[in-house]
């Protein structure tokens, strides 16, 4: 890739700020044994440049006053907030001098994994880039990583990665990293079928369906409501009376369980809330 960039006579920080107002980025190449020199670039072709990724991992053409040299880049400072370009670093390259680069991995061939068409994985790309070294001609654009042979619980590591000639790669700490994992996706979880809900009719009570039966009124305790109250309820309808009969083997069976005083609140509580809510259910 080919650029071109003019020397840059004037430096300072008043000079580098006047440069970027008119539309250029400051910056400096060094190395291979010849002085720094300072240089200016146009912002607007510099920007559209850097989203390049073959203008951060391959060896660059630039121009410089009619003469051609190879560097590489090595440092962009950018502004906090502004779509600016600070400053620029570039690298010049010996023929004869190993380089140390990083090189972007592609990665291709996943989606005809057995991992990931028949055993419900997927492909994790733990790694995007590697350190190699090599020479300046040997350097590559990037690497091409095949993912077919991706299987269930095995992951790609460094050295099973074919790297092309005379590139080694360079690794931190771990002496074989792993590039791309194998991840099992988690099977989705089957619907729960919702409980079906039954209403039940209430069962109608007539009067002339359901007999009379003269049933005696309980005792009724001194916390308990009027006798008087509990006649006129019982005389009222025919579900009076059987809620009557109902109070009364209640009450039986709540002093052969529980203590008098105890029997006494429980038919209180039959003998006042249950008409209560019966009152509210319409009458067919």
């Amino acid at each position: 890739m080919k650029f071109v960039a003019f020397e840059r006579a004037k430096q300072g920080t008043g000079a580098s700020r006047r440069l970027r107002i008119s539309g250029r980025t400051p910056g400096i190449v060094y190395g291979a044994g010849i002085e720094p020199q300072q240089i200016e670039i146009d912002h607007n072709a510099l920007w559209h440049a850097l989203k390049k990724e073959t203008f951060h991992s391959t060896i660059l053409d630039m121009e410089i006053d009619g003469k051609e040299h190879k560097v590489l880049l090595r440092d962009v400072q950018m502004h906090p907030y502004k779509q600016l370009i600070l400053h620029i670093d570039f690298q010049r390259v010996d023929a004869n001098t190993k380089l140390h680069m990083k090189v972007p991995l592609h990665f291709s061939g996943d989606e005809n994994s057995v991992a990931v068409k028949a055993e419900g994985c997927m492909a994790n790309h733990v790694l995007t880039e590697i350190d190699v070294m090599c020479l300046p001609a040997d350097l590559p654009e990037f690497i091409s990583v095949d993912l077919s042979g991706l299987k269930k619980g095995v992951s790609l590591h460094l050295s099973d990665i074919t790297l092309p000639k005379g590139v080694s790669a360079v690794t931190h700490g771990k002496t074989n990293p792993v590039v791309v994992s194998v991840v099992v996706i988690g099977a989705a979880e089957a619907p729960t079928a919702e409980p079906e809900m039954v209403f039940l009719k209430p069962a109608v009570i007539s009067a002339a369906s359901t007999p009379v039966v003269a049933v005696p009124p309980p005792v009724i305790g001194s916390s308990c409501v009027s006798e008087a109250v509990f006649d006129a309820l019982t005389i009222t309808s025919p579900v009076m009376l059987q809620l009557s009969a109902t109070c009364a083997c209640a009450e039986v069976a709540a002093k052969k369980a529980v203590a008098p005083s105890s029997a006494s609140f429980v038919l209180w509580i039959l003998v006042t809330f249950v008409p209560l809510f019966l009152s509210f259910i319409p009458r067919i």
